[in-house]
């Protein structure tokens, strides 16, 4: 018997909402269930796509561009079907931070889940055996989160299969952010990114904005992203709004991550979308209990683009500081 369940009919024409149903036992609700908002959209024959947001809790561009997106979605003219997670780990959004308070685990690196695990594991699991095998493509929207601002980018992976990695830079192209990221994942296991890859379907993502935060233009990327994407696929005979041409880089390999060696307060040089050279002093770690020391340099280890920078003043040690991209190149 299924552990988490939901009362949503896939196959139902029209458009539903309801939830996941998900055990959560606790000091205060001994037969507990966590209720996840989940909704459908169906329009009859064709692709199914699958929106996600909230992955992390501090991330709130894709909650809410698919709340709204919910609201205004309807069957009529949908050729196929939408399936929208707008909170995909709600404990944590609730709650305002990356992981949930229940079990302390980030959602994008529990997959594919454990119906015998806690709540995100059970989330988890629900999605690779329930929602994974019905879409398509799948959209995971993400921003920086309170630690990190990024430049507002759609994200993909480098694919090994040739007609895999033209068809979602094809789709990173529709998504129409000003800039498109293929980047190296430092740490790619138990990421809803890598199942999706690994079931051959087309995942797309983004790194909107940060800081805890919420911009008109992060949030109208997100939306003109989404109306696209559905047109792209053909769910929708809308034309695809593309205001300027996306800049496609690359994030090949981990010397393009910058990182603290010392905890400080973080100055940055350089902003996101900003230029930079190899040994350029991209920001600066002052140490408030020395008022006397010089602060201790942060330096660009290659040329290209700054797209993302740390999202807070404070910084411990380990952090992430910069990420550089360049132009892509095809290999």
């Amino acid at each position: 018997m299924a552990r988490v369940t939901t009362d949503i009919d896939f196959d139902r024409p029209g458009k539903h909402a309801g939830t996941i149903s998900v055990p959560n036992s606790s000091n205060t609700s001994g037969w507990g269930t966590l209720m996840v908002p989940l909704l459908v959209v169906n329009g009859g024959k064709g692709p199914t796509m699958l929106f996600t947001g909230g992955n992390h809790g501090d991330e709130y561009e894709g909650p809410v561009a698919l709340l709204k997106f919910a609201r205004e979605l309807q069957p009529d003219g949908l050729f196929g079907r939408v399936i929208i997670m707008p909170a995909l780990n709600l404990p944590a959004l609730l709650a305002g931070q990356r992981l949930s308070p229940i079990d302390g685990k980030n959602m994008n690196r529990v997959f594919p889940g454990d119906r015998r695990g806690t709540v995100t594991s059970l989330i988890a699991y629900f999605v690779q055996n329930e929602l994974l095998p019905r879409a398509d493509v799948v959209v995971d929207i993400h921003s920086g989160g309170r630690s990190m601002y990024f430049a507002p980018t759609v994200v993909v992976h480098r694919l090994p299969d040739v007609d895999g990695m033209s068809r979602t830079l094809a789709a990173l192209h529709a998504f129409n952010a000003p800039y498109g990221l293929v980047i190296e994942e430092l740490d790619a296991e138990g990421m809803l990114d890598t199942a999706v890859e690994a079931m051959g379907k087309i995942l797309i993502s983004t790194e909107l904005g940060g800081s805890a935060t919420l911009s008109p233009r992060t949030i109208g990327i997100a939306e003109r992203g989404i109306r696209n994407l559905l047109a792209h696929f053909g769910l929708t005979n809308k034309a695809i709004e593309a205001p300027a041409a996306t800049r496609l880089l690359e994030v090949p390999d981990g010397s393009f991550y910058l990182a603290a060696e010392e905890d400080g307060l973080y100055e940055p040089l350089v902003d996101v979308e900003g230029a930079v050279k190899r040994g350029q002093a991209l920001g600066q770690v002052h140490d408030p209990e020395r008022p006397l020391a010089p602060p201790a340099a942060k330096i660009a280890t290659q040329d290209g683009i700054l797209i993302c920078r740390h999202g807070q003043g404070r910084v411990a040690r380990g952090d992430t500081l910069a990420v550089i991209a360049r132009d892509f190149r095809a290999h």
